[in-house]
């Protein structure tokens, strides 16, 4: 049996200008919100054809929507006017963490939505019980299932405004109870909200929709809820973790990139790292230039992820494949998702020194040279963080199982490519599993 893998051939500077695709954690709530409208298409531009939004397009055609996504304009036209069913497909909802934000949206259009259980990455405990006490305190009921499925019913078909609060600013959390206050019955209060760009793009959408959302980019949101939202047209936000990893691309690989159409002030923490290691960044109004020679080595750095404005997590691991060529030992701390460490073993192969200690600290001892490789991009970030590695070595590396990577990077080979690195598609054959 074949499967997709990535061919690197490393030790290539990159040198060029490129624009990065619009944010997929914002389009995959604007594609699940996209149900509550019954008359008229919701229409958004830029949408990447990356595979978490293919699944997503998957979800809204078996729950009844009209889907068109043209590609080569990268329009993708929403009619949910013929939505009939609130059962979630396991075979499609299993395979992206987005299928949690298909919740609310079916809860207000059907009364009901039933959830086998969500996918994505394997990184750690991203429990989803938080939106399911907030759409409980809206009104709905929630039954668990020995089997694993979770049925949400909105018995009054109409949610309730209330106090809510977040244990921890859950970016899908503040999604999918943002937009069942948005369409409640009076005001509803959400406290801790998420203050991430992707969210307050969404709150944007939805405002646009006719939804009545204040205090947008704060922990507190007031909602006013509203009867219906109508169908619009919208593009999405600039995807700020594609712009950081081809940052991180330009830095370790070396060379000068720029990289246009982009929101700087989202990754003045991403910068300010980066500066730190010896990388000289330029930041214009909506472009970054990233200069750094293969000749020089890297500083050592210190990192602790933490919710917007902090250092993001799904940067954490990119980090890392620079770390491993620092000129010291770097110390990255963890503390939002205990398995985003995956990325360790892959890059052990090829040659970094780590070190997880006692108290989950990553340390990471850089060393003058990576080998090249063949190793396995178990989800999306670590699959881009060995893709880096791969550019900072000089031979040639495989990476298995690019699916993951493409759910998340558009074409990245193409991407990468047009600023002269060598990667291309390939196929494989599955590798067999060890022995016992």
């Amino acid at each position: 049996m074949a499967e997709t893998a990535l061919r690197v051939i490393g030790g290539k500077s990159l040198y060029g200008d490129i624009r990065v695709q619009r944010a997929k954690n914002a389009i995959l709530a604007m594609i699940a919100a996209s149900i509550v409208v019954e008359q008229g298409e919701t229409i958004l531009r830029e949408v990447p054809d990356i595979e978490d939004v293919e699944r997503a397009f998957e979800l809204l055609r078996a729950v009844g929507a009209r889907v068109q996504h043209d590609k080569l304009t990268k329009t993708a036209r929403i009619d949910a006017s013929n939505v009939t069913s609130g059962v979630l497909p396991a075979e499609i909802a299993s395979q992206f963490r987005g299928s949690v934000l298909f919740l609310a949206p079916l809860q207000i259009r059907l009364g009901y939505v039933e959830l086998p259980g969500s996918g994505g990455c394997d990184i750690g405990t991203r429990k989803i019980d938080f939106h399911h006490r907030g759409f409980a305190r809206l009104g709905a009921k929630v039954q668990y299932f020995d089997d694993g499925r979770t049925l949400v019913d909105l018995e009054g078909r109409s949610f309730r405004g209330t106090m809510l609060y977040l244990d921890y600013p859950s970016h899908t959390g503040t999604e999918n109870l943002m937009l069942a206050a948005a369409l409640a019955q009076g005001q509803t209060i959400l406290e801790n909200a998420s203050v991430e760009p992707e969210v307050v793009d969404f709150g944007n959408f939805l405002n646009a929709m006719g939804a009545d959302i204040r205090g947008l980019g704060t922990n507190t949101l007031f909602i006013n809820g509203v009867r219906r939202l109508h169908a619009i047209e919208y593009t999405p936000m600039p995807d700020r973790l594609v712009t950081g990893t081809v940052m991180m691309a330009a830095a370790i690989a070396g060379g000068d990139v720029t990289i246009h159409d982009v929101e700087p002030t989202q990754l003045r923490i991403v910068i300010a790292k980066l500066e730190q290691m010896g990388v000289a960044i330029d930041v214009e109004r909506k472009s970054i230039r990233v200069r750094r020679s293969r000749l020089q080595r890297l500083n050592p750095i210190n990192i602790q992820t933490h919710p917007y404005p902090g250092f993001p997590t799904d940067l954490q691991p990119c980090m890392a494949a620079l770390s491993a060529l620092a000129d010291g030992a770097s110390y990255i701390r963890e503390r939002i998702f205990e398995n985003r460490y995956d990325y360790v073993e892959a890059l052990l192969q090829m040659g970094a020194d780590i070190l997880i200690s006692q108290s989950n600290v990553c340390i990471i001892n850089g060393v003058r040279e990576l080998r090249p490789a063949r190793v396995n991009a178990d989800n999306i970030r670590s699959g881009a963080t060995v893709l880096l590695a791969s550019l900072a070595t000089d031979g040639e590396s495989i990476i298995d199982n690019a699916y993951q990577i493409d759910r998340g990077y558009e074409s990245i080979e193409d991407q990468l490519g047009q600023l002269g690195a060598e990667v291309s598609r390939i196929h494989t054959e599955l590798r067999p599993l060890p022995a016992l």
